[in-house]
């Protein structure tokens, strides 16, 4: 092994819900150091889902949205013999829950008129249905790691 194993930094549990995943996502909402303002994006997103589905448990419904975009294959690139095959690899929990987070805060920053808060309460109501762009991004990964499954004994 080339390189030494990167140490996990411990994020500190946001102070509203008392979530690591809460917390990672408004450090990834959050721009140029001010994370008194993605904390408001993140929980007035919240607010909106509460509103929305009447219900006063928001993570439950992260979560679920979460899980719901958590890519479970995804495709690396293997040069072999002069030639570069996509290979599908297995994601691990804590990658597969990151690039989930990232998903949806891009396709919701994407979205342009209205407030960050309700794009992203938007996209994560959209993702705990099932449906919604990141869900497509989450489809389309599966769908390259499966017409790929020819290469993956090129794993190592």
């Amino acid at each position: 092994m080339r390189r030494k194993r990167t140490h996990e930094k411990k994020i500190v549990a946001d102070p509203k819900f008392n979530s690591d995943i809460v917390a990672k996502f408004i450090n990834m909402v959050m721009e140029k150091g001010k994370k008194s303002i993605a904390e408001k994006m993140v929980y007035g997103a919240f607010e909106t889902i509460k509103k929305e589905f009447n219900e006063q448990d928001v993570l439950k419904i992260f979560h679920k949205a979460l899980e719901n975009t958590r890519p479970h294959l995804e495709v690396k690139p293997r040069r072999v013999g002069g030639a570069t095959y996509q290979v599908p690899i297995e994601v691990r929990q804590e990658r597969g829950t990151s690039i989930a987070l990232r998903w949806i805060r891009d396709f919701a920053k994407a979205k342009k008129g209205r407030p960050m808060k309700e794009k992203l309460a938007e996209e994560i109501i959209a993702a705990y249905k099932g449906e919604g762009a990141a869900i497509k991004k989450r489809d389309d990964t599966h769908k390259m790691a499966e017409s790929n499954k020819a290469f993956a004994h090129f794993r190592w």
